[in-house]
């Protein structure tokens, strides 16, 4: 568990589902994530399953009582975020953030860790930037998101850098 001012970051558990499922069921939520928005709770219990069962350092982001994100590495040395929309813009993804990353550093010997966004999402850039990632090169058609092809900016943060910031 990892605490910030206003977030607690925690594995995951069965009793998220309903908040989980709001976040995973919104389509603004999803607009730039790996897949559509669910349309069934099955879909988002089957999501959560597979995030208890993850070994990785992936958190669901607790906010007054509320599940409203995730931070954290899906695969390493992958990271990612998500905020349920209501969430957006009050620097809560930032927060977040700024407390995975060095517990990350600090719990694996990795050189680096890397993250994709698509190059639409505007707000994920620029978060990824404010933190240090740097980006390392784009692709075209990396995802198909129903019916649309859509392409990608991938990012690192190399932990001498991380270090060098003062983190």
């Amino acid at each position: 568990m990892i605490r910030t001012p206003r977030l607690i970051l925690r594995p995951a558990r069965p009793s998220d589902l309903a908040d989980v499922h709001a976040m995973l069921s919104d389509r603004r939520a999803m607009r730039y994530w790996s897949r559509p928005e669910h349309e069934t709770m099955q879909e988002s219990r089957d999501w959560l399953a597979a995030l208890i069962a993850n070994d990785a350092d992936d958190y669901l982001i607790e906010h007054q009582g509320r599940i409203i994100g995730k931070a954290g590495m899906w695969r390493i040395p992958e990271v990612g975020f998500l905020l349920h929309p209501d969430f957006q813009r009050q620097g809560l993804a930032s927060e977040a953030m700024e407390a995975v990353i060095p517990h990350l550093f600090a719990t694996h010997a990795l050189p680096e860790l890397v993250a994709e966004a698509d190059p639409r999402n505007a707000a994920s850039l620029k978060l990824l930037s404010r933190l240090g990632f740097v980006e390392t090169r784009r692709a075209s058609r990396t995802m198909q998101w129903r019916d649309e092809w859509c392409d990608s900016v991938y990012f690192a943060l190399k932990r001498d850098d991380w270090q060098r910031r003062g983190r």
